[in-house]
């Protein structure tokens, strides 16, 4: 077995015997076991590189007898959270290496567990789904959001996940795109075992009893989905519940065909609808739109001559003027974040109705059930309120919320110049 790792999870990671160095994929023999890491930051994107360094590590293992498991684990913040979407530039339905990559994972002959921490997305949990067990950090997420991009799964997501996770649940995981928890994923059948504290030596220990166990090599492509998860109109109110809300995404409709064809179909023919309406989707004018929006909103994020580097600056409290609806949203937004927030008003009856305001919403959060009565307490002791812009002097940040009045924002902005500390941020 292999020899026992430090609990020091990252300090190990570092220390590792290097012996692939191509393509941002890395391996390790430790013991018996073959540790394969993938380190593409920031979001280890299972790129064109990544793919190839990942399928010529497993060509490696392949002819190494002394191999008894695999272990597929990311460094850095986050598992694979994605594919790199710049390559869908191309028009070109999926690159045929995945599917190559996907055929290595599945027909090695040895177990493979996948690793999660952070968040396993789109061709990241697909690649985790066609592992034969998967390992995850309690504070790990899972999802296939590609439904946001007018796109849909396109490395077999949409044939493993209905048949781990049943019909209806994978329907719904890939239809809104969202992210799911780790312990709910567990519970659902997607992940196998959800640890706290040093995910690879957790890994390490599952495989070896995995091994001990004798178990045999479950592949979500060889499985059945599950006929009770499969109720006798799902797919047909899927469809009707999509055309009350049509919106031009190309993707929905494929996605409920799709699944429909993991129920209906042996994998391969489920594979084969699913690469067929891949491309339709890729094609369609309206993915290209919305893959273009999700560009467009990260590049305005950055400023040009910023440095890359720069070291944000801290803020300890904030100041909001005007305790309206505007205001008392903002307040809110940084009290939920722990930070005190300071709220000024010209007159202590608008002061009290916008406290009062805030007060009403996190008793109306709580009686949904979101929030506790205690953390009302927290929120509401972060919350202060004045009619004094002196109270606003040790504020690192002071936001502007009166009315929308050109003339009464210039006469707050220069009162706050005046008021506010060197180095505070001013904003509107």
């Amino acid at each position: 077995m292999p020899a026992p790792v430090s609990t020091d999870w990252q300090t190990t990671q570092k220390q590792r015997t290097r012996t692939v160095e191509k393509n941002r994929v890395t391996l390790e023999k430790r013991g018996t076991f073959a540790l394969v890491c993938v380190d593409n930051p920031p979001v280890n994107a299972i790129s064109r590189d990544v793919r190839a360094g990942l399928i010529t590590v497993l060509r490696q293992i392949a002819v190494d007898p002394d191999i008894a498991a695999i272990i597929l684990y990311c460094a850095g913040r986050t598992f694979i959270a994605g594919a790199d979407i710049a390559e869908f530039a191309s028009m070109q339905p999926l690159a045929a290496d995945i599917h190559e990559l996907f055929d290595l994972i599945e027909n090695c002959g040895r177990p493979v567990v996948a690793a999660l921490h952070g968040t396993a997305l789109g061709g990241g949990l697909e690649l985790a789904l066609v592992c034969n067990f998967r390992v995850a950090l309690r504070s790990a997420r899972i999802g296939l959001p590609e439904v946001r991009l007018g796109l849909l799964p396109g490395g077999g997501g949409t044939q493993r996940l209905p048949r781990l996770a049943g019909a209806k649940t994978a329907l719904k995981i890939i239809l809104t795109g969202v992210q799911v928890p780790a312990d709910k994923a567990l519970a659902l059948g997607i992940i196998d075992e959800v640890v706290d504290g040093d995910l690879l030596e957790a890994a390490i220990a599952y495989t070896e009893r995995v091994l001990s166990a004798g178990c045999t090599l479950r592949r979500a492509s060889a499985l059945s989905v599950n006929p009770d998860s499969v109720s006798a109109d799902l797919f047909k109110q899927a469809r009707q519940a999509l055309a009350q809300r049509p919106n031009g995404n190309p993707a929905p409709a494929r996605i409920i065909t799709c699944v429909e064809a993991a129920v209906t179909q042996p994998f391969e023919q489920g594979m084969a609808t699913e690469q067929r309406l891949f491309a339709e989707c890729l094609r369609s004018p309206a993915s290209a739109a919305l893959r273009h929006r999700f560009f467009a909103e990260r590049e305005v994020t950055k400023i040009p001559g910023l440095v890359v580097n720069l070291p944000l600056r801290s803020i300890q409290r904030v100041g909001v003027v005007g305790a309206g609806t505007m205001g008392g949203g903002i307040a809110m937004n940084f009290v939920n974040a722990g930070i005190p927030v300071v709220i000024v008003e010209a007159s202590q009856a608008a002061l009290d109705r916008g406290l009062s305001i805030v007060r009403k919403n996190y008793e109306a959060t709580a009686a949904k059930g979101r929030i506790t009565g205690e953390q009302i307490k927290q929120y509401m002791g972060r919350l202060s309120g004045s009619l004094d812009y002196a109270d606003l002097a040790d504020c690192d940040l002071v936001i502007e919320a009166v009315f929308e009045d050109m003339e009464l924002k210039k006469r707050v902005c220069a009162q706050l110049s005046k008021i506010c500390k060197p180095g505070a941020i001013i904003a509107s």
